[in-house]
């Protein structure tokens, strides 16, 4: 019998006796005699615990009930303090509140909204509801004081709020006003309003303001049907927020008959996700009717399940007459083992992206297709069947067919450029070589590699190599102007070295600022054993003897075009049969890979092949096949050239004069006697005649020391006099009364082939004779 100090005041538990009606003991006896036997009759009648307290607080009366609900006998409690009766944490302020209850002096029914609780004799405590009635009498007021035991009510209503609190669903218990009696944590979490601020309120609260007015005559409406409407009876509900904001839900209603009357406890479930999800179907269902692309599903088995508005535009087939048929009908008689295929692919729930076939319409025309196919499943993850996207491409075949053509045109119109740009080098006599020259397989295939054999006489070769770096028509175009400009060049006989240095030249001019071209220049002499080099940024050459291969070693300057740059050249002594290897970087350098790997790969590829065989046209397929595998797919044009020095000249004779009128003599008696002795003798006329001229210039107009070098070979007879003098001999045609400039054009008439070359002291003269010996 305490009161919960959060409840408003005026709660009792007991009966309070104003001071003013207090009456002495004697005459109390009396009316309370009296009294007890008016009232005990009724009191006994109550079916609930009834104790009757006088203004002082001490308990007049009391029926069995209250014995029975207590545990105190009559005589226990009769004029004791109702305090007795109270847990001890709410006596303190019980008798305020008595006082405030005589100042009153209202009926308080049971069930007031009060938290009370009784006390028993054993100490147990147990709730209650209280109803108070005043009682005027003359002897004062009494209170009579109804004691309901509400333990088994209150545990069922536990059971009933764990019940709501274990709902998944927001709970509402709403009762006959509208107004919210219960809630479970779920509202709080779904409405985001505490508990207090709920219960009490109207409903509508949780209601958004547009639907509050026409809500009042929902609820009388379910009142009088008293119906219960599951979840999802085909209504658009919203519930409304504390922070304002709507969401949409489903509400399933259930009535409640109660002794306080209906209560209507109402489910709330936020269906904010699946509208959501459903639009996004929706949203999705659109775009696929809407697709350009025609989208179909099918079972495993490939019967159609689905077949959009693209798809009937597509194939000429509605959707009556394409959903029930197997997909084989949209493919051609020979390719329904692709359809077989592709549903078995399906089946192990693997997705097939922009696969190319053919497909036939209803009318019978052939369409190019791409489509892309991917398996759908089950809750449970299993493949129930397939979806794909078909796409027709027929005019991006015929557009793709027709680029390919003209790319194809416009590639062998600039491989043929190129070609005639870089040209064929002649074939050399005694010199064996082999060349292969790829085109990049990217763009258009031209590129800037370029090489080149140039006899330069007296059985000595020129060999360059060069690569304009870049690809396409510009870099052709200057390779073309550079392999033009270095041949000439090379005619003249010059040095390596100078050769670089005037090609530096012709690229400063030719005002390439985004362009690098790196080029190597060799000299063959086999009479001496030796090659002179000199490379302006090239790879190294390569050497291959006896079935070593190794660098040339030879300065590599910095590329053409750089200016500035002092070019340097070396002299190496090669064997006889030794083969010299030359490349562009398309032949080694790949994406991501080291280029001194990739050199030790070439190496040991030509390692390998000359190991194989002495042909060069099988050795340079065996390097390709090793260094390119995929000769389909290389973004950079490639050359490879190979030339094998020839063998050493049967035999060389040499001697020194000095620059006296004496010499001349010397040099046809030196002449004479070696082509004796080589039987030669048949080639000694017009051989001292030429050795005349030559050296009667050079005494006349050089300096000495004079060198007459002899070189014979199979089939060549060269003979060389050098001198000190930079100046090159000109031919010029001689007045009738001039007694010079004959002797050239004498070695111009009677000589097979002839020519002047700088050296780095002077210049070398030169002549050949065919060489056919008379003996031995």
């Amino acid at each position: 019998m305490d009161d919960d100090d959060s409840t408003v005041p005026a709660r009792g538990a007991g009966v309070t006796t104003p001071p003013s009606c207090r009456c002495s003991t004697a005459s109390a006896g009396h009316g309370l005699a009296a009294d007890e036997e008016r009232f005990r009759g009724l009191l006994e009648a109550a079916p609930d615990a009834m104790v009757i307290v006088d203004d002082a607080g001490l308990i007049r009366l009391v029926n069995a009930q209250t014995e029975s609900l207590f545990g105190y006998g009559r005589a226990e409690l009769l004029g004791q303090s109702v305090e007795l009766l109270i847990p001890g944490r709410f006596r303190p302020q019980h008798s305020r509140h008595r006082e405030a209850y005589a100042a009153s002096r209202q009926v308080r029914p049971m069930g007031a909204g009060l938290e009370l609780h009784g006390l028993r004799k054993d100490g147990t405590e147990f709730p209650v509801e209280i109803s108070l009635s005043p009682l005027e009498t003359a002897d004062g007021l009494l209170v009579s004081a109804a004691v309901r035991d509400v333990s088994d009510r209150k545990a069922a209503e536990e059971r009933f709020r764990g019940l709501l609190e274990a709902a998944p669903d927001a709970m509402v218990i709403v009762d006959d006003a509208g107004l919210i009696r219960l809630v479970n944590a779920q509202t709080e979490s779904l409405f985001g309003y505490g508990r207090a601020e709920l219960l009490g309120q109207s409903v509508e609260l949780l209601i958004p303001g547009r639907f509050r007015p026409q809500h009042s005559r929902h609820r009388e409406a379910y009142a009088a049907s008293r119906q219960v409407r599951p979840m999802g009876a085909g209504l658009e509900l919203h519930g409304l927020r504390k922070d304002g904001t709507e969401f949409p839900v489903e509400i399933s209603l259930s009535p409640l008959e109660t002794a306080d009357g209906l209560l209507v406890s109402a489910a709330v479930r936020d269906v904010s996700d699946r509208k959501a999800a459903e639009q996004h179907i929706n949203q999705l269902a659109a775009l696929v009717e809407s697709s350009q692309d025609a989208i179909l599903a099918k079972t495993l088995d490939g019967h159609i399940t689905y077949w959009n508005a693209a798809a009937q535009r597509l194939y000429g087939y509605s959707a009556e007459e394409a959903i029930g048929r197997h997909v084989a009908l949209l493919a051609l008689p020979d390719r329904t083992h692709e359809i077989t295929a592709l549903l078995e692919r399906l089946a192990r729930g693997e997705k097939i992206e922009h696969f190319e076939t053919l497909r036939v319409t209803r009318g019978g025309q052939l369409l190019d297709v791409d489509v892309t196919l991917w398996p759908t499943r089950a809750a449970d993850g299993t493949v129930r069947g397939a979806c794909a996207i078909v796409r027709d491409i027929s005019d991006r075949k015929r557009a793709e067919a027709e680029l390919h053509a003209l790319y194809e045109q416009q590639r062998h119109i600039a491989l043929t450029l190129q070609r005639s740009l870089m040209g064929t080098p002649p074939a050399i006599p005694g010199l064996a070589a082999a060349h292969r020259y790829l085109p990049a397989t990217q763009g258009a295939g031209v590129g800037g590699d370029w090489f080149d054999l140039i006899p330069l006489g007296a059985g000595r070769v020129g060999i360059l190599i060069g690569d304009v770096m870049g690809r396409g028509l510009d870099a052709a175009a200057v390779m073309g102007q550079l392999r033009a400009a270095a041949h000439a060049l090379a005619k003249t006989g010059m040095e390596p070295r100078q050769l670089m240095q005037a090609l530096d030249a012709v690229v400063a001019d030719l005002d390439l600022p985004d362009q690098l071209v790196t080029c190597c220049y060799l000299i063959l002499a086999p009479d001496t054993g030796e090659i002179t080099v000199c490379s302006a940024g090239h790879l190294p050459a390569l050497l291959a003897d006896s079935g070593e291969v190794r660098v040339l070693e030879a300065p590599i300057s910095a590329p053409l075009g750089v200016g500035g740059i002092l070019h340097q050249q070396t002299r190496t002594a090669v064997p006889p049969g030794a083969t010299l290897v030359l490349y562009t970087d398309g032949l080694i350098e790949t994406p991501g890979s080291d280029i001194e790997h990739r050199l030790a790969d070439l190496t040991r590829a030509l390692a390998t092949a000359f190991t194989a065989t002495d042909a060069l046209e099988a050795v340079a397929d065996r390097v390709l096949a090793a260094l390119l595998p995929g000769t389909d797919n290389h973004d950079d044009d490639v050359t490879l050239l190979l030339a094998q020095l020839p063998a050493a000249p049967l035999a060389t004779a040499t001697t020194d004069l000095p620059a006296h009128a004496s010499s001349v003599g010397d040099g046809r008696s030196f002449l004479t006697k070696t082509l004796i002795a080589w039987n030669c003798a048949h080639l000694a006329d017009d051989a001292r005649l030429m050795v005349s001229e030559v050296l009667t210039n050079a005494v006349q107009h050089a300096q000495g020391p004079l060198g007459l070098h002899l070189r014979r070979t199979a089939t060549e007879l060269t003979v060389e006099i050098s001198d000190h003098s930079p100046h090159l001999p000109q031919p010029r045609l001689a007045a009738p009364d001039d007694e010079s400039g004959r002797g050239l054009l004498l070695v111009d008439a009677l000589a097979h082939s002839w020519g002047v070359r700088p050296t780095d002291h002077g210049k070398t003269t030169w002549f050949t004779l065919p060489a056919r010996s008379t003996g031995r």
